[in-house]
Order: C-alpha cells, then sequence, then structure tokens
C-alpha cells in the first residue's frame, strides 16, 4: 500500500493480537509494534474464570499466538512496556522506558482495569481481582489452600469464580449490593434462575448485602464485616465488582472518552489516524443505533478486524451483535443482543426455567432484542436472525418450542 508503513498497537491482550493477525494478513508489509504491559504473550481471558482457574486447561492453551508467530510474521512484541503518552500532532508515542516511537496509524487496545474495592482493608494480603493470567493463578492457589472465601460482587466474574471455589471444594460466601445476582444485565426472573444455581451448589448467597470493611491479623484477610454488623471469617476476599476502560492515555491526548474511548462504526476515534478495539471502546454500533462498550471476549476477537482493515485504509463496519457465554457448574449459556440495563423485566420464555433448559428473550416494542440459550446449543445464528430482522414477533409462537424459532416473527406489511 501507499499510505502509512508504521502501526503501533498500544495493548498486549487478545485485540492487539488479532489486529496484528489482520494486518498482515490484509498485506500489511510495513513496521507493526505491539506494546503490552504485562510479560506474557497475548492471551485469551475466558480461561482465567473458567477451565484454566479450574486447572482443567493447560497454560499455553491461553496464548492467541505461540513466540515464533509473531517473528514469523515480523511483528515486533515489546512486553512489560506501556504506552505512557501519545503526541498526535507529532504521531509518536512515548513508551515507559522512554523510548519514543512513530506512527502513521495507532491501535488502542488498552483494555480496562478492575474496580477497586473502595472500604477499609481493601489493600490487605488476601485480597484478590481477577484480570490477568497471574492474578487467575493466585486464585487458584488461593483455593487450593483455603477453606472459605468471600467474593464480593455477582456478576458474571463473581459468580463463575464462586462455581471454580465450589469445585475446589472452597466454602463460598458471595456479597452482592443487589437483590438478585446480574439482575443489571438479566432482569429479576432470569437472575434468579442463576441465584437458585449457586444455592444449589452450596453457595451462601447474600443479597442486598454491603460489605463494610475487610478484616486483618498481621497484614493478611481474616474476615470480612458488613455493613449491617453481621461478620464473616474467611481466608481470602476475591473482588468482581466491574472494570473501568483504561481510558487516561487517550483523554490525556485529547481523543473523545465517554465511558471508553468514542469511535465510529469503523472503530476509528475522534483522531482519523487513532482506533480503538476491545474492551476500552464505546463503539457505534449500527443496528442498535447507539454507542456500547462490551466487555466480553467476542469484542475482544472480532473488533480488531474491523479496525486492522480501517488502519489500511480499507471501508469496514463492525456490526456484529454483542455475543457473551458462561459456564457455571453444569450449566452453560450463550447471549446475544442487547439491552440497556433496567430495561430487561420483558422477557418471554421457550423452555423450562426449573430445569434450566431454555431460551429467554428479551422483547422491546414487540420485538426480540436480546436472547439468551441455557443448555440449549445451536440456535445462536436463529436467534441473531430474529433480532437481525428487526421484525415483530408472536409471544406464544416464541414461547411454543414446537414452533421453529425463524417461523415465531411476524412478517412485516
Amino acid at each position: 500500500m501507499s499510505g502509512p508503513t508504521t502501526f503501533v498497537i498500544a495493548g498486549g491482550g487478545l485485540a492487539a493480537a488479532k489486529a496484528a493477525e489482520t494486518l498482515r494478513e490484509q498485506g500489511a508489509d510495513g513496521r507493526i509494534l505491539l506494546i503490552g504491559d504485562e510479560p506474557d504473550l497475548p492471551y485469551e481471558r475466558p480461561a482465567l474464570s473458567k477451565g484454566y482457574l479450574q486447572g482443567k486447561s493447560a497454560r499455553e492453551k491461553i496464548f492467541v499466538h505461540d513466540g515464533a508467530w509473531y517473528r514469523d510474521h515480523a511483528i515486533e512484541f515489546r512486553p512489560g512496556t506501556a504506552v505512557t503518552g501519545i503526541d498526535r500532532g507529532g504521531r509518536r508515542v512515548t513508551l515507559s522506558d522512554g523510548e519514543q516511537v512513530g506512527y502513521d496509524r495507532l491501535l488502542l487496545a488498552t483494555g480496562a482495569t478492575p474496580r477497586r474495592l473502595p472500604v477499609p482493608g481493601a489493600d490487605l494480603d488476601g485480597v484478590l481481582y481477577l484480570r490477568t493470567v497471574r492474578e487467575s493463578e493466585r486464585i487458584r492457589d488461593t483455593l487450593a489452600a483455603a477453606s472459605r472465601v468471600a467474593i464480593i460482587g455477582a456478576g458474571w466474574i463473581g459468580l463463575e469464580v464462586a462455581a471454580a471455589a465450589r469445585a475446589a471444594g472452597v466454602s463460598v460466601t458471595v456479597l452482592e449490593v443487589e437483590r438478585q445476582p446480574l439482575l443489571a444485565v438479566l432482569g429479576s426472573r432470569i437472575a434468579s434462575v442463576f441465584a437458585d444455581l449457586h444455592r444449589g451448589h452450596g453457595v451462601d448467597l447474600r443479597l442486598g448485602t454491603r460489605a463494610a470493611e475487610i478484616v486483618g491479623e498481621h497484614g493478611k484477610v481474616s474476615g470480612v464485616r458488613l455493613a449491617d454488623g453481621a461478620h464473616l471469617d474467611v481466608d481470602a476476599v476475591i473482588v468482581g465488582i466491574g472494570a473501568i476502560p483504561n481510558t487516561d492515555l487517550a483523554a490525556a491526548a485529547g481523543l473523545k472518552v465517554d465511558n471508553g474511548v468514542l469511535v465510529d462504526a469503523g472503530l476509528r476515534t475522534s483522531d482519523p489516524d487513532v482506533f480503538a478495539a476491545g474492551d476500552v471502546a464505546s463503539a457505534y454500533h449500527p443496528l442498535l443505533g447507539t454507542h456500547i462498550r462490551v466487555e466480553h471476549w467476542a469484542n475482544a476477537l472480532n473488533q480488531p478486524a474491523v479496525a486492522a482493515r480501517g488502519m489500511l485504509g480499507q471501508e469496514a463496519v463492525y456490526d456484529r451483535l454483542p455475543y457473551f457465554y458462561t459456564d457455571q457448574y453444569d450449566l452453560g449459556m450463550e447471549y446475544s443482543g442487547y439491552t440497556p440495563p433496567g430495561h430487561n423485566d420483558d422477557v418471554v420464555v421457550r423452555g423450562d426455567l426449573g430445569s434450566r433448559r431454555f431460551i429467554a428473550f428479551w422483547i422491546k416494542d414487540g420485538r426480540v432484542a436480546a436472547g439468551m440459550n441455557v443448555n440449549t446449543w445451536d440456535v445462536t445464528d436463529q436467534i441473531q436472525d430474529l433480532i437481525r430482522s428487526g421484525l415483530p414477533v408472536d409471544r406464544d409462537r416464541l414461547a411454543d418450542p414446537g414452533v421453529p424459532l425463524p417461523q415465531t416473527a411476524l412478517q412485516s406489511g
């Protein structure tokens, strides 16, 4: 190509690796630098709270590529290094070691950071977070030695870690400030499925409960004091209360930021030479008609191909529906689509919630906005087709397992 010759990728996760891969696949023959602040090769994060945490998958299985791949594709990988500044006018970045590197196109794939627990004692040894492979390994080692743990937060990470802890034979108490786990995502009716699931596996699930203080002895966690004055004796505390996009770098450079780095449907920021993808990107979704930021594997996997094409001057739009999955005990599920928090109580269920084999459909204006298949497989494409069609649906037919999903939509006109 006659355009840019140097591509800098700030970040060392899945999104960064897939962007580098697409750049080479699409014919980029210039310099590609992948600058990641972790010491490891880029890896995929889902296993960190699932199979890898439980010791079911080997470490080498989580990496996007082995070290030889980067060498073979002439990608300069800088582990343990961060981009600390962006000079947009001079089109160069400053690295944590002081080096300055010029760029023609820059991709921000800086991810997100776990939200810290804002209570006294949160800095004690034994208060753990889960974001990196090394944090996953520390939690796994903790579960091997602990007899009882508290998990603060009943979101996806908290519940997956709870399942791993129970599989390790550890006594688990989950503390959640809302009245149901996953309430903002799933609404009350479907959230109750996950509450029942965990209680059925021996988790002490305490809802509407807030941790007021982490208590310790000799600098190490020994318990949790709750807001109501109750006390839990624990060997460790695992915190999963959400994540904050790493936007400081973009904001300092004057890029538009609003719950993430704002990008258009082609993942271009307010600077035409700078792109963003993955957890840090708040992307305009052409089907949904709004900016959304999705902290899930599928975005980190698929967005970078669109960003890389844009960096090469090609036309590309990211319009995949949000998608994520979870595995907890004997429950596996896939979720497609999007409903804003607090707008998820209009649900049609196909199947049986009690047996945990069902599909739930979230309805907006008579149409399917999102769908979740639980222990029901090979239906994701059909669910996504219903969402993409924008057609109103017959609620009775949608709830009837005997009616094929494509036949639940009412034809327009």
